[in-house]
């Protein structure tokens, strides 16, 4: 097999292979990286029904996205070999690392409960692993855990009853599954989320102990033991076992289904408080109730306020100065909040609250405050807090969780440095919901206690002055801005239904102005609308920033409407700026900034801006994709190609990097490649038409005229989306039409279209860049004025 290609994956060594087929280093020629390619066992797909049934399978398991699961790229079949392209994972299984005896309990801990966060993803995807144990488990030399073969024991198995488990446990062998199947597989029944919970279990109990939780040396032997005997308890064979960590994997070991931790995430729950002990705090009474968002923004404000009131205080001081040599606490990123109740409408309670911790803390100069967008990525992720750390580049975390049932709430709230994963303060508050203000106070009391930090006199003074907004106003906003972020046309128009909700709650809530402002500046920028949506932005930017000039959104909304739609690049400069010095940490202010650094043809600085976002928000997609278009523009086409390439191993299904690899690829004459990924962008986009247009440049420019003019001729058709004039240009250049691209230019200009902008400084017009006519266009645009 070595040197041999299957699909577009050539062979490079073998790396591994049992009962589930032989597994490859290969090269993935089009992305240019190493996969891991499984090649199936002969004769395990019978026919083609079965290949059939087998790739809708493994569709489905591609589709499952986690650190902590090896992630499926590809299924294919070739000269009747069947194979898998998976993630490639740099490190040793779990039942090597078990050679050496039985783990730390912090370490038990830590991995067991990213194996946990792993199956309660594929779990609530309807997928069960079926064959979980130590040898499937790979840990990363970061202490990441990677959980393989999802739901490939039940893939392999014949089209026969799938409940035939017993006769396929005695296949695969005393040394394969038969350790860690769970009782009801062994008697035949049809095994669901709980026996991978019992496996789990096995695993548990296993890197507790350094041994199996059965140890006999036959098949029946064994299988007797599962069915009836108890295990010794994981205490009796190791003593540095915590009784609290017995309780646990004794009970993941019952075998009674009915009494194991029904689902991952109810065992999730006890893994965390294994991790952070409980303070109950005795229930008091107020008189005034208050609603859940106002409680999420509550919290957020009244943690930060103790953070910022605190100077004075001693606790972590001995911790981050004095003696231990270490400083004061920099930059810090707020983890999602966790939401421990059963009840997923909580979910949005706890994402806001992380929103407002965010917020709050985004204030403070004095420290570099990671993004809700970089965050969220987080979210469920339970990779090791010093490795998320290092990802977001700060030097200390705030991680907690709220759990609500019915008037009561408790939330968990701990400070954690992030160089070596030490807890420095942690606290468990259970109270009445009313009882608000009191948990603010005892909040505060505690923190204050416990960090320093440098405020200033006037962010004291702001931080004091926090205004009240109405409660329902609040949610609607929170719900803006969470489809608003994530960027496709539907997304963003209902984000803009939240954000009129908002305001019509609360007509002076100028965030939510500000929100909508962004959503018409999104709508006119990606071309679901017209230009004229600038405009709208505009005015609403100027009420928001009526209504509370300190608001950094604000001033960044405005500064869109001036660059894009005014082309004022003065006045737009000035507010971007403002809107930098009032928030620091405001990603996007940097973001669109280094737009209009670019266009005037600032490329240096324009990169250095769209690196500051980035260092805000260090795994957003479209501020790594913006560096690639820094770069590209800037006519630095490798170093684009570079960062291109990265912002599509964060998500190779963003079509914004798609579309930039595209341009790149042009600029590079790989034409073949550019119309490939402009198709790709057009399909993840549902048609959008900057994408169409993108494909006509790539046939023009690969001399495939007939078909670019086609797609051209199309577009000119009238029809319900808009089709930007400057798109329409760049495929007349590509096509060597020049007059026919300056009198779409003079349309582009005369209608404002969003990207004239660019025109200075765009590679697509480097073929009419010496024409007198193309010179006037570029002086007409006063950007530089």
């Amino acid at each position: 097999m070595i040197g041999r290609t299957l699909g577009r994956y050539r062979i490079l060594e073998q790396i591994g292979g049992g009962g589930m087929g032989v597994v490859y280093r290969a090269l993935d020629a089009r992305l240019e990286r190493d996969v891991a390619v499984k090649v199936l066992p002969s004769g395990a797909l019978v026919d083609e029904a079965a290949r059939r049934r087998f790739r809708q399978e493994a569709l489905a398991l591609a589709k499952l996205s986690h650190p902590n699961i090896c992630v499926i790229y590809d299924f294919d079949t070739q000269d009747g070999l069947n194979f898998l392209a998976m993630e490639l994972v740099v490190g040793q299984s779990l039942a090597q690392k078990l050679d050496a005896g039985p783990l730390p309990e912090k370490e038990v801990v830590s991995l067991g409960t990213q194996i946990t966060a792993a199956l309660e993803e594929a779990h609530e995807r309807g997928i069960v692993h079926r064959d979980l144990k130590p040898g499937n488990i790979l840990v990363t030399p970061k202490g990441q855990a990677k959980v393989m073969d999802f739901g490939l024991a039940q893939l392999l198995q014949s089209q026969a009853d799938l409940a035939a488990t017993q006769t396929f446990a005695e296949t695969r062998g005393l040394s394969g599954t038969l350790p860690y199947m769970a009782p009801e597989q062994l008697r035949g029944e049809t095994p669901d989320a709980r026996a991978d919970i019992y496996s789990l279990g096995c695993v548990f109990y296993e890197m507790a102990t350094g041994r199996r939780a059965f140890l006999e040396d036959s098949a029946p032997r064994l299988t007797d033991a599962i069915l009836h005997q108890a295990p010794v308890g994981p205490r009796a064979v190791n003593g540095r076992v915590s009784p609290q960590l017995e309780a646990i994997i004794l009970k993941l070991l019952d075998k009674d289904p009915e009494r194991r931790y029904q689902t991952a995430r109810e065992l999730r729950v006890d893994l965390e408080r294994l991790r952070m002990p409980t303070t109950p705090i005795p229930e008091t009474r107020v008189k005034k109730s208050i609603a859940k968002p106002v409680l999420a923004a509550a919290v957020g404000i009244v943690i930060l306020a103790a953070i910022a009131f605190g100077l004075d205080a001693g606790g972590i001081r001995s911790r981050f100065s004095g003696g231990s040599g270490r400083g004061e606490i920099r930059s810090i990123a707020i983890l999602p909040m966790e939401n421990l109740s059963h009840d997923p409408e909580e979910e949005y309670f706890a994402d806001g609250m992380t929103e407002a911790l965010i917020t709050e803390f985004a204030q403070i100069r004095a420290l570099r405050v990671t993004s809700r967008t970089s965050v969220m990525q987080y979210k469920r992720a339970q990779k090791t807090l010093p490795q998320i750390a290092k990802e977001l580049d700060v030097a200390a975390v705030v991680e907690g969780s709220v759990q609500r049932s019915g008037d009561r709430v408790e939330i968990n709230v701990q400070l954690i440095q992030a160089s070596n994963d030490e807890h420095l303060w942690a606290k468990s508050y259970q109270r009445n919901l009313r009882d608000v203000l009191d948990l603010q106070r005892e909040v505060a009391r505690a923190i204050a206690g416990e960090i320093r930090v440098a405020v200033t006199p006037q962010e004291k003074e702001k931080l004091a002055q926090r205004r009240s907004v109405n409660p329902d106003a609040y949610q609607a906003y929170l719900k803006g801005r969470y489809y608003w972020n994530q960027r496709s046309e539907t997304s963003i128009k209902r984000g803009r239904e939240y954000f009129e909700q908002a305001i019509e709650k609360d007509p002076t809530y100028a965030p939510a102005l500000s929100g909508l402002a962004d959503v018409a500046d999104a709508l006119s920028w990606y071309g679901f609308e017209s230009p004229q949506s600038f405009v709208r932005s505009r005015q609403l930017a100027l009420k928001a920033i009526a209504l509370d000039d300190s608001l950094a959104e604000g001033h960044a909304s405005l500064a869109m409407g001036l660059f894009y739609s005014d082309w004022d690049g003065a006045g737009a400069e000035k507010e971007f700026l403002r809107a930098i010095e009032l928030d620091p940490n405001y990603a996007n202010a940097h973001h669109w900034y280094s737009d209009l650094l670019g266009a005037t043809g600032r490329h240096q600085e324009a990169i250095s801006e769209e690196k500051r976002a980035l260092g805000i928000e260090p795994v957003s997609l479209i501020m790594n994709t913006w560096l690639a278009r820094r770069y590209y523009f800037g006519r630095q086409i490798d170093a684009a190609s570079v960062q291109c390439s990265k912002a599509l191993e964060l998500n190779g299904d963003f079509a914004p990097a798609r579309y930039q690899m595209g341009l790149i690829d042009i600029e590079q004459k790989n034409y073949g490649a550019a119309i490939a990924e402009f198709q790709k962008a057009k399909e993840l986009s549902g048609g959008a038409t900057i994408y169409i247009a993108a494909v006509a440049r790539g046939y023009a420019a690969s001399g495939r005229k007939d078909q670019a003019l086609k797609i051209y001729e199309l577009l000119k058709r009238p029809g319900e989306k808009y089709v930007s004039p400057y798109w329409m240009a760049q495929i007349a250049a590509d096509l060597g039409e020049k007059n026919e691209a300056l009198q779409w230019l003079e349309t582009a200009w005369a209608g404002r279209a969003v990207w004239m902008v660019m025109l200075s400084v765009d590679p697509a017009f480097d073929p009419l860049r010496s024409d007198p006519r193309f010179q006037s266009f570029v002086r007409r645009i006063h950007l530089l004025q």
